[in-house]
């Protein structure tokens, strides 16, 4: 017996298989991005417009970082874990974060970017990027090298960042830089911008605002376009292409100046008068003005609270070395009561600059706080009449130091 096959049916399977199979291998064969910058060259940020072409119908998403110029970066993980009730006690600690980050994202995102500023400071930074599909952009800082220690308080006391670790694995790596560049930079407007704008075809632009006090030299850009999301369960699967950097320089020029250590520029011209005022203020308090102007830089300029208390403490020398004579001309100083002080300051100097690496930016404002609320109380107290009126020592004490004063101006006028 014969059989006969049809050849129609079998033309028929081959024109739907044919078409799949051609929209699979385009996917899989997308043409990188292309990019072009309008500009080579800004003078300490400014405007510079991204735009070029990626596949047709994609999502795109635009990644931007400083190439030449990174900042240490660290974070003491003291949080109960909510699984299993235990604190960790790592330490983490990276010198090759960038010292500028940011990912531009498609503009209508822009309402996810809403909800996370309205979090305030305790915004997620890696549920944003999932939520916004932006985790696919995220790849400069995820290849930093980050050591982690396990640490104790009294290791830390004694100078030490605790036991080193193995190194962890590439996720986890990936995981923790997002915590170090979410401390760093803290704020979504500093890490996100919903501004690309794109167009059926695949073409897209975004003008991007480089913000003044950036770090200067190579910025890279790298553009990565989403071809296809597929859900797979729990799962989804993303089919990306991405761009080859393109890049652009940021310079400066005095009176701003980059500061390595703090990862960001910086105009000396208010600091340098701000400086001015709080040491002859502080002078005639007999301190170095360091507990005023530590405050003032964290508060008013982009500056780690790391950075600002191991900056002010040697910048402190020159008033006290300048006000230690002073003050030693016209009979001020008790040497043996200062020497005394003295030495317990010299333990407490070791101890601090290490406790300072274990907290955040705003655990270092509430306690700075307080204790400035706290002496400016008991000075305050002791101003006043009912105080004096009990303390007749320290009546004598104030008469004796304004008769000295008069003796001295007296003394210096003839």
């Amino acid at each position: 017996m014969k059989v006969k096959f049809s050849m129609v049916p079998l033309l028929a399977l081959v024109m739907m298989v044919l078409p799949i199979t051609q929209q699979a291998q385009a996917q899989e064969g997308a043409s990188a991005p292309t990019i072009t910058l309008d500009k080579t060259t800004l003078d300490n940020g400014g405007e510079i417009t991204i735009s070029g072409q990626a596949p047709a119908g994609s999502q795109v998403y635009i990644e931007l970082f400083s190439a030449d110029k990174t900042v240490k970066a660290n974070r003491f993980d003291s949080k109960k874990d909510p699984k299993t009730g235990v604190i960790p006690y790592k330490f983490y600690l990276t010198h090759e974060l960038p010292a500028a980050y940011k990912i531009y994202v498609p503009k209508d995102m822009e309402p996810e970017l809403e909800k996370a500023r309205a979090v305030g400071k305790d915004w997620k930074y890696s549920e944003v990027l999932k939520k916004i599909g932006a985790d696919v952009a995220y790849s400069a800082p995820a290849k930093i090298k980050i050591d982690s220690y396990q640490a104790t308080i009294m290791a830390s006391i004694i100078g030490s960042r605790g036991t080193l670790l193995d190194a962890m694995d590439e996720k986890e790596n990936k995981r923790e830089s997002m915590r170090l560049i979410k401390g760093r930079f803290r704020s979504v407007n500093n890490l996100l911008a919903a501004n690309v704008e794109t167009t059926p075809d695949g073409a897209y632009t975004a003008k991007i605002k480089l913000r003044t006090g950036l770090a200067p030299g190579k910025y890279n850009v790298i553009t990565t376009a989403v071809t296809e999301r597929i859900k797979d369960g729990d799962k989804e699967i993303v089919k990306k292409v991405k761009s080859e950097p393109a890049a652009f320089e940021n310079t400066m020029t005095f009176p701003t100046v980059y500061l390595d250590t703090a990862g960001t520029s910086l105009n000396l011209v208010w600091p340098f008068f701000i400086a001015l005022a709080v040491t002859v203020f502080g002078a005639l308090m007999g301190a170095g003005g360091g507990f005023i102007l530590n405050p003032l830089l964290v508060m008013f300029f982009p500056l780690p609270h790391t950075v600002v208390a191991g900056t002010v403490m040697p910048t402190v020398l020159f008033s006290q070395g300048s006000g230690i004579y002073n003050y030693s001309k016209i009979k001020f100083i008790n040497w043996r009561l200062g020497i005394g002080i003295g030495s317990a300051m010299l333990l407490g100097g070791f101890i601090g600059p290490k406790l300072t690496e274990l907290i955040t930016l705003s655990q270092f404002k509430f306690a700075f706080g307080w204790i400035l609320l706290v002496l400016a109380g008991l000075m305050y107290w002791q101003t006043t009449a009912g105080y004096l009126s009990k303390n007749k020592k320290e009546q004598a004490i104030l008469k004796e130091f304004k008769k000295r004063a008069e003796e001295a101006a007296a003394s210096k006028a003839n």
